[in-house]
């Protein structure tokens, strides 16, 4: 009898949660304030990670930018620091290279760290500095993204595994390094930034999905893991963006009577489209909509249904033209060392 009604209970929560998910369709929900809040954002030298710190330095938070590249992280930290001026924002730097940088109490500030997050004792020791320098942070961004653009069967193991290092095992080390202290505060945001491409698959990107895939799992779990623990001040959310119109997948096409239905996404919309849903405590964004759709069909239909689709969408083999354009881009590369180097022999050869 007891759990006939605690089943009756269940089935009205589970009603009542759509609802409320339908509220939100109709009634925006307010956005919370992040002003003064310290985000940490990994691969914020480019893409996506770059336009995550501009859109939360114009909500006056404090950013914390993290990626491999130092120089396009600090064009990124002075596109903030412009932001940061236009909108009237007192402004000050923190550049750790081993030496103490120019730190005044007024919020917002703008922090660039040098990290492989495919290391992990570096993505710890750069966790530590930022607890160490700037305090804890309240926003974690799992932004940092690779693909070794090859086939399966032509890849060398080690680009094999530092996509599954930076697209997935990353979010482990930064969670173990950052959640402690949200966990003891009940307080923050953890952001994952995964792809529609960890929803559902493709040819030709087995790592690339692989790695998505793990990410959403350890992003779930982890949602899971914090609700068992009552854990609710600290809020989940996974970005499942389709194809984003920037160099990583470039040369990527589905059939081309389709391909409007389908444009690539503008980074900038991709972008204001996750603030969104993370300034709502939204649980899941997939962006564009019709994403959800195919999600859902991929788990209902027969895999021999889902085949005869991804054949006409023209979508079983959309990687293909990526994949050919990467090997002629490595190819020409080679080539060009390959030249430079013989200039260089026939040089001396003729010195001597």
């Amino acid at each position: 009898m007891n759990i006939f009604v605690e089943f009756c209970l269940v089935s009205c929560k589970v009603l009542w949660t759509f609802v409320l998910a339908g509220t939100r369709w109709l009634v925006r929900p307010k956005e919370k304030n992040v002003m003064g809040q310290v985000c940490v954002i990994t691969g914020a030298g480019s893409g996506l990670g770059r336009h995550f710190a501009k859109e939360f330095a114009r909500r006056g938070a404090t950013v914390i930018l993290w990626d491999i590249n130092w120089e396009s992280n600090e064009e990124t930290a002075e596109m903030v620091r412009q932001i940061y001026n236009e909108d009237h924002l007192p402004c000050s730097t923190g550049s750790v290279d081993g030496e103490e940088g120019d730190v005044s109490q007024i919020q917002p500030k703008v922090y660039t760290y040098l990290c492989d997050v495919s290391k992990r004792e570096e993505v710890y020791l750069t966790a530590d500095k930022v607890q160490r320098e700037v305090g804890n942070i309240d926003i974690l961004i799992n932004n940092a993204g690779v693909v070794s653009g090859r086939h399966l069967l032509e890849c060398p193991d080690e680009l094999l595994e530092r996509t599954m290092m930076v697209n997935c095992h990353a979010h482990f080390w930064t969670t173990k390094a950052f959640v402690p202290k949200m966990l003891e505060l009940n307080h923050g945001h953890i952001v994952t930034v995964a792809s529609s491409l960890g929803l559902f698959t493709t040819a030709g990107v087995e790592d690339y999905c692989a790695s998505k895939f793990g990410a959403i799992g350890f992003h779930e779990s982890l949602s899971h893991e914090l609700k068992a623990a009552e854990k609710d001040g600290i809020k989940m959310t996974l970005v499942c963006p389709f194809l984003v119109d920037t160099d990583m997948f470039k040369g990527c096409k589905i059939r081309k009577e389709i391909a409007p239905l389908f444009p690539p996404l503008k980074p900038e919309q991709c972008v204001q489209q996750a603030m969104r849903a993370i300034l709502t405590d939204q649980p899941m964004i997939c962006t564009p909509r019709i994403m959800y759709m195919v999600s859902f069909m991929k788990t209902v239909l027969p895999f021999d249904a889902i085949v005869c689709m991804y054949q006409f969408l023209g979508a079983d083999k959309c990687m293909y033209p990526f994949l050919a354009h990467r090997k002629e881009s490595m190819n020409n590369n080679e080539s060009k060392t390959g030249s430079t180097v013989a200039v260089i022999y026939l040089f001396f050869k003729s010195w001597r």
